[in-house]
């Protein structure tokens, strides 16, 4: 029904919110029996009983914004360590005079003391190799002494820009080395502020799990392959699967936060693993030992994949960094 009243700032939001968490009163039923009636709601959904419930992927989505809005509001991150270069340059400068106040008093174990000037020199050479004799070397040789080379050349002239720092190096200004250029620098720049990156890598978690989970249903659908279920009917059961676990941890990060304890997070990671094997024996309807030993593979599988999963995203979070 259309309406002519003006719109008010409350009515927004009351809209807003209305789209996410209130379907009716779908979404308190649907949470209901997701969260004490492990499998049902998967089952009831794919028998066609689906008016009552909350549309899986929608309920996904509000519970995975909730998790990780939680999750970004209770950070564990150690600050990171700025080291002070004057007073570094200082502290060698008073060892250096020590040495060669010990050396002198002690000609005999001079020998043992570095000298002032190796170490000097030392910390000032750079490795430089020509980018035409990379041309002649292996791709892993050639790969690693370019690493070297741009390393080396960003510790001494902490130049972040590519070009002007191929420019410098008398290095083409190829879009390799200039991608490669950067990775080197943003690796410099990672190892002493390690937070950039994971931070980065975070904040794509959500879009990372989202297309996770129909690679996984992908291979349950495999295990289970004799039972009567179509591909989405095992994804709407990994979906489903996954809302719970974010509704159970985002619980346990907020009590994580309140009792200043880790010890939610165990409770509720071995709750999860009971309400799974329940949820299983539920929707697939096969007895104990069948679903004990199902429910290993997948665990099995779940985990391989994850870490599959999870280099690969470090890997390409990395690269379009």
């Amino acid at each position: 029904m259309n309406s002519t009243k003006k719109l008010a700032f409350n009515d927004f939001f009351n809209e807003f919110f209305a789209g996410i968490f209130a379907y009716d009163s779908r979404f308190y039923r649907t949470l209901g029996v997701l969260l004490f009636k492990p499998g049902k709601i998967s089952k009831d959904y794919i028998e066609g009983k689906r008016v009552r419930y909350a549309n899986p992927y929608r309920f996904y989505l509000s519970a995975s914004i909730i998790f990780f809005l939680l999750w970004s509001l209770t950070p564990e991150v150690e600050p990171s360590i700025e080291l002070d270069s004057e007073a570094t340059r200082e502290q060698q400068t008073n060892t250096d005079s020590i040495a060669a106040v010990v050396r002198k008093e002690n000609p005999e174990i001079s020998f043992l003391l570095p000298q002032a000037d190796t170490l000097k020199e030392a910390a000032t050479t750079h490795f430089y190799m020509p980018e035409n004799a990379l041309d002649t070397m292996g791709f892993f040789k050639s790969f690693s002494t370019r690493y070297q080379v741009f390393s080396d050349h960003y510790e001494k002239t902490e130049t972040r820009n590519p070009q002007v720092a191929l420019d410098s190096l008398n290095y083409s200004k190829s879009r390799y080395n200039q991608w490669y250029y950067k990775k080197v620098v943003d690796i410099e720049m990672f190892g002493s502020d390690s937070d950039l990156f994971w931070n980065y890598f975070y904040s794509k978690l959500p879009f990372i799990i989202f297309f996770y989970l129909p690679v996984f249903a992908l291979f349950i659908w495999l295990l289970y392959l004799r039972r009567p279920f179509t591909y989405m009917e095992h994804l709407i059961f990994a979906f489903h699967n996954q809302t719970t676990w974010f509704v159970l941890f985002g619980l346990a990060i907020g009590l994580n936060s309140i009792f200043n304890n880790t010890l939610p997070s165990w409770i509720a990671t071995f709750i999860f693993c009971f309400y799974l094997y329940k949820a299983f024996r539920k929707f697939y309807g096969q007895g104990r030992v069948k679903t004990l030993l199902k429910f290993i593979i997948i665990n099995i599988i779940f985990f391989i994949l994850a870490f599959i999963a999870a280099v690969f995203s470090v890997l390409a979070s990395f690269a379009i960094y």
